[in-house]
């Protein structure tokens, strides 16, 4: 299981500026990596983030939790995730809120590609 790390929010990023004001698939943006997690971030301000993540089969985040609600969409693939006890299944086009200061974590069922939007006060 990886652990996610978060990028200095208002870094300048000419890959980010580059999306800008551009009609985009999301899941397009972030491409499958054998055996690991691989992450894309468009989105990076202080008042928060929206990052891209493919998940080779069996990869996953471990559990965790964070001081502010996450979003996060299934762009591609199933997946499992828990949150607070609770085990969902999610497909394709699925979107759950991860609780601030709840754990929670994610697991691919297969390949699966996600959005994922922190807002932070």
């Amino acid at each position: 299981m990886a652990e996610y790390k978060m990028e200095n929010p208002d870094k300048p990023d000419k890959k980010r500026d580059e999306l800008k004001g551009k009609v985009l698939n999301l899941k397009d943006l972030v491409n499958y990596a054998d055996g690991t997690v691989a992450s894309r971030m468009i989105i990076s301000r202080k008042a928060g983030n929206i990052t891209l993540f493919s998940f080779d089969e069996n990869e996953g985040l471990s559990e965790h939790s964070a001081p502010y609600d996450a979003v996060v969409t299934i762009l591609d693939g199933e997946c499992e995730v828990w949150v607070a006890g609770q085990t969902y299944q999610m497909k394709t086009g699925e979107t759950i809120i991860f609780p601030a200061n709840v754990p929670h974590a994610l697991s691919a069922i297969t390949k699966f590609k996600m959005s994922l939007t922190m807002i932070k006060e």
